[in-house]
């Protein structure tokens, strides 16, 4: 009978392999060409060692989607985008005159939504893979992926993040169904539960509440500041008895929330508690020639002011009043100051001069107010004249302030301020009043933006100064402008003390916006239905 002996183990093989034949001998000594061998023999026993496993089960079929399939020409458009993606991952330096594809994924999915197309299913895991690295993408690209965009997520855990905002594919149950609501409320995972409770209150917001309530003092902290958050959409008075009772929640985050959500009410308790509270710090001062606003910040935060959520201990570096009064006077309706001050409006309040050197503190209190309470005549007053250097303005000079105090005004508004405001300041502080524009921006805006690039163009400066207006300007102006901005695309003569070699970068800088402009209207075609033809008669 031939001699049998037994194989080296796995770890002497890699041993030997990691200290080299040399220092140490392989299985038979048989130097480098002996490990090769006994490596290859091991792998093919312990292949042939190894026993089928059982067949898992096959996954369920993906559900049907009846949104009628993208025109052939948006789909390959689609393909190119996404393959650009991932082939231009963290590529730095000069951009060149293409436009950048990347930046216009969410508006080629924004525009296929619109149009209610379907996402091919071939291309739903680049998809879901280019939603997964960027999470601006994921409303849009979960919508458009549909429902066996939930299902494919479902078979692969780096896409588990498409079941967090959904029902995880499984569609709801009647919401006039109690047993059924019930059954998923107390079973279902916490995505579903949400949409659930965002269905039964779009039904009924009571029945919502009283879902609510039966499991609020069991659920952890992190779950009841979403399930909070969700009421913000349809918030009414039928809330007001919910939130006063979560005023008192063990979560200072919930508390906070709560009372952020009551102040929305003005006609709510709470925002009378605050309304006095606020008014005893702030009165008008007639004593003068001229009237004027007396400050009086409290001295204590006591219990009841901390129930009703206001934080007792201030930030590094404030003062404790000033921290105590600016969450009073933005917890307080802004119905209350007209009245405060003799009838007079928004405008003349807030043009009143603040004794003490409380404006700063005042104005930006007031600016809080109208954001979280969506007033658009305090949100006008606040923001003045766009011709008014901001520094010098009625509210806050605050860039940050001054865009969320636009995002209340009317879309038309919105776009007309901003296209002043640069033709009066031009473009260097202008970048976030243009993201809370609406696009394409209307043709004002979209000139005063074109108009003040090409007066910096002019004195030389290099254009990645204003990098970010021009890549909102590739995104935002209206494709009809292309043609107007050709001529913008020539490099003229270095005006004296340029920049060296700026007006190239600038040159460069307006091919790309508009062969970037002209893309956009392309898509644009790609993806609107075709009409049908008339039939002759």
């Amino acid at each position: 009978m031939p001699r049998t002996t037994t194989p080296a183990p796995w770890e002497d093989l890699v041993t030997s392999a990691l200290l080299g034949t040399d220092r140490r001998p392989a299985e038979g000594d048989g130097g480098p060409a002996g490990l090769l061998d006994a490596a290859a023999l091991h792998t093919v026993r312990r292949r042939a060692g190894l026993l089928p496993a059982s067949a898992a089960p096959r996954p369920e079929p993906a559900p049907a989607d009846p949104r009628p399939p993208l025109p052939s020409a948006a789909r390959r458009r689609l393909a190119q985008l996404l393959a650009d993606r991932s082939a231009a991952g963290g590529s730095g330096g000069r951009r060149g005159a293409a436009p950048d594809l990347t930046e216009l994924i969410p508006q080629w999915l924004a525009t296929a939504n619109q149009h209610g197309f379907r996402a091919p299913a071939a291309l739903l895991p680049p998809l879901l893979d280019a939603a997964r690295s960027r999470t601006d993408l994921r409303p849009q690209a979960l919508a458009f992926a549909g429902p066996r965009g939930l299902w494919l997520a479902g078979l692969n855990p780096e896409w588990k993040f498409a079941l967090r905002g959904s029902s995880g594919g499984s569609s709801l149950p009647d919401v006039t169904a109690p047993e059924a609501v019930t059954r998923l409320w107390e079973e279902g995972l916490f995505a579903e539960r949400v949409a659930l409770l965002g269905a039964v209150r779009a039904h009924d917001p009571r029945a919502a509440l009283a879902l609510l309530a039966t499991t609020w003092p069991t659920e952890r902290a992190e779950d009841r500041l979403m399930f909070l958050d969700s009421l913000r959409t349809g918030l009414s008075t039928v809330d007001e008895a919910f939130l006063e009772q979560a005023l008192s929640d063990r979560s200072r985050n919930v508390r906070s929330t709560a009372a952020e959500l009551l102040s929305a009410l003005p006609e709510s308790a709470f925002a009378g508690r605050m309304a006095a509270r606020a008014t005893s710090c702030v009165s008008p001062d007639l004593s003068g020639d001229e009237a004027s606003v007396a400050v009086e910040a409290p001295h204590e935060c006591d219990a009841a002011m901390e129930r009703d959520g206001v934080v007792a201990a201030p930030p590094s570096g404030r003062g404790e009043r000033s921290w105590w009064f600016g969450q009073l006077v933005e917890a307080a309706p802004l119905a209350t100051w007209p009245a405060r001050f003799g009838g007079r409006t928004a405008q003349e309040v807030v043009t009143l001069p603040v004794a003490d050197g409380w404006a700063e503190e005042l104005h930006a209190a007031w600016c809080r107010a109208a954001v979280r309470q969506r007033d658009p005549e305090w949100a006008r007053a606040l923001l003045g004249a766009p011709s008014v250097p901001p520094s010098s303005g009625p509210g806050t000079a605050s860039l940050a302030e001054r865009s969320k105090l636009l995002a209340i005004l009317p879309a038309a508004e919105r776009g007309g301020w901003v296209a002043d405001f640069i033709a009066a300041h031009g473009l260097s502080e202008a970048f976030q009043l243009l993201g809370v524009c609406p696009t394409p921006w209307s043709e004002p805006l979209g000139r005063s933006v074109v108009d003040a690039l090409d007066i910096a163009r002019d004195a030389g400066s290099y254009p990645w100064s204003f990098s970010g207006v021009m890549g909102l300007a590739e995104r935002c102006l209206n494709p009809a402008e292309a043609d107007r901005l050709e001529v913008l695309t020539t490099t003229p003569d270095e005006p004296e003390n340029a920049s060296p070699g700026a007006n190239g970068y600038w040159s460069e800088a307006f091919q790309r916006l508009v062969s970037t402009l002209r893309l956009r209207a392309t898509m644009e075609r790609e993806l609107t239905p075709a009409r049908e033809e008339p039939i002759p008669a």
